[in-house]
């Protein structure tokens, strides 16, 4: 079983903001983290999702994803995503980034479980100080599919 944790922050929203990322697998552990100039929270929640399934070199195994992010768990595990894509995204926020998750859910399949944000959950925590720090930084990246439009 693989699981990943992520979560995703941003100041001002929008304003400055980053996404944090820890996978684990049996004994091994990877953060990942990036932090943009101009984003929202929901950007870089769904980011995390999609740079930790990225970050994932087979399919062999089952994988979990934990978020805080009602808007992400809730799009994917109540089957609002298809309805959303049917009618081409129309008046839907973020089509860039659900458009880069798609494939990798038909790749991974991976089963999504909500988190109470800010309650202790020690992957979560971990993941909120990567978003927020990565937001922080000084090398922040352009958020194309935010600043592009």
């Amino acid at each position: 079983m693989i699981k990943i944790y992520t979560d995703g922050a941003a100041k001002g929203n929008p304003g400055p903001g980053g996404y944090g990322v820890v996978l684990k697998f049996g004994k091994h552990e990877k953060e990942l983290s990036e932090g943009f100039r101009l984003t929202t929270n929901n950007r870089m929640e769904l980011l995390a999702v999609i740079r930790g399934l990225q970050a994932l070199n087979t399919t062999e195994y089952p994988v979990q994803i934990f978020s805080d992010s009602k808007y992400v768990v809730d799009a994917i595990e109540r089957g609002w995503l298809w309805g959303w894509q049917k009618k081409g995204f129309k008046d839907k926020k973020n089509p860039d980034l659900w458009l880069r998750y798609i494939p990798l859910h038909l790749k991974f399949k991976p089963k999504f479980f909500w988190v109470k944000g800010h309650a202790g959950h020690p992957e979560n925590e971990r993941c909120d100080q990567l978003a927020v720090a990565a937001a922080e930084g000084r090398d922040l990246k352009v958020d194309v599919g935010y600043e592009g439009k």
